[in-house]
C-alpha cells in the first residue's frame, strides 16, 4: 500500500501541485493548511485541516493520526512574529526545542524545524522529489541571451547573493550596471523588485539574480520564480531574471516563460561556474 504523505501548505500553487502529484501516484495525502498563508478552499474534498503556526503540536498529532511519516513543506509563508504565535502548552514545548534559531534567518529556523520533525518521526521530502522538472537545468528559457553588461551584473549579483545568504538574510538581489539597487530581506522578492525598480538608472535596465544560500537545505524554501515574479519585473522595468540552475523552483513553467517572452524579459537558469567575476574580467 502506498505510504501516506503529509503536506504543510503555505500560499501559492506549489502545495496543490504536490498534492495532485502524490495523489496521481496513489498516495493518500493529508494537508495541514497554514492559517493566514494557505487557502483552505483549494483543498475542498481532500483530507485537510487548517491550523495556525502556534498550534504546531496539533499539526504533528493530526498527521500522526493519519499514519504520515513523510512531509513536504511547500508554499509561501510570511514569517510571523513570536508574539503572534500564541502557542498552546504542547506547542510551547516544541518551540522551546527550536531554541535560538527562532531569532535567526529563515534557513536557520527551517533547519531547526526539520530537526524537530525528524525527532518526532517525520522525514522532510523536497517538493522536487514529486514534481519532475521543477528545478530547471542551465538554459536560456526566454528572451535574448544576456549581453556582456548583463553577464557582469549576474556575476555581481551572484557574489552579493552569496554574501547575504551566508548571514541568512535573503536569496535575491537587483543589480544594474554593477550597482546594487536592492537586496532581499523579509519583504520578499516581489517587493524587492518594485522597490529596486524605483531606483533604476538610465542605460541597460536592472536584472534580478536569485540563488540558494551557501549552506541552505534543498528540502524547503528554495528560491522561486513564477508568473508573478515576471509581472513584478515588467512593472519595475527590469530586463532579466537570472536564477541558479538546479536550485530554483520555476512555477507554472509554460505560463512563466510565455509571460517573460511577452514582456521581452530574459529568463536565464545559469550555472554559477560560468558567472564568476574573475572569468568575466
Amino acid at each position: 500500500m502506498p505510504k501516506p504523505l503529509g503536506v504543510i501548505a503555505g500560499g501559492g500553487t506549489l502545495p496543490l501541485r504536490v498534492v495532485q502529484a502524490a495523489s496521481a501516484l496513489g498516495r493518500p495525502v493529508h494537508i495541514v493548511v497554514l492559517e493566514g498563508h494557505g487557502a483552505a478552499a483549494a483543498y475542498a474534498g481532500l483530507s485537510h485541516v487548517t491550523l495556525r503556526w502556534g498550534l504546531a503540536a496539533q499539526m504533528l498529532s493530526w498527521l500522526k493520526q493519519h499514519g504520515v511519516k513523510e512531509v513536504v513543506l511547500a508554499g509561501t509563508v510570511a514569517r510571523p512574529s513570536l508574539l503572534s504565535l500564541r502557542p498552546d502548552a504542547a506547542s510551547m514545548k516544541l518551540l522551546g526545542r527550536i531554541g535560538r534559531a527562532a531569532f535567526n534567518g529563515d534557513d536557520s529556523i527551517l533547519r531547526a524545524v526539520m530537526k524537530v520533525l525528524a525527532e518526532e518521526g517525520f522525514e522532510v521530502v523536497g517538493a522536487q522529489a514529486l514534481l519532475a522538472g521543477l528545478l530547471p537545468d542551465a538554459a536560456l528559457l526566454a528572451g535574448s541571451m544576456p549581453d556582456d553588461v548583463a553577464r557582469a551584473d549576474i556575476a555581481r549579483g551572484l557574489v552579493v547573493c552569496h554574501a547575504i545568504g551566508a548571514v541568512d538574510v535573503g536569496q535575491a538581489v537587483v543589480v544594474q550596471q554593477g550597482l546594487v539597487l536592492g537586496v532581499e530581506a523579509i519583504e520578499g522578492t516581489d517587493a524587492l523588485i518594485l522597490r529596486a525598480g524605483a531606483l533604476r538608472r538610465e542605460g541597460p535596465a536592472p536584472i534580478l539574480v536569485k540563488a540558494l544560500k551557501p549552506t541552505q537545505s534543498t528540502l524547503a524554501d528554495l528560491p522561486t520564480i513564477g508568473p508573478r515574479t515576471v509581472e513584478s519585473a515588467r512593472a519595475a522595468g527590469l530586463r532579466g531574471l537570472a536564477f541558479r540552475a538546479g536550485g530554483t523552483i520555476l512555477l507554472e513553467r509554460a505560463t512563466t516563460i510565455a509571460a517573460a517572452e511577452a514582456a521581452s524579459i530574459f529568463l536565464l537558469a545559469f550555472n554559477p561556474s560560468e558567472y564568476s567575476q574573475g572569468d568575466l574580467a
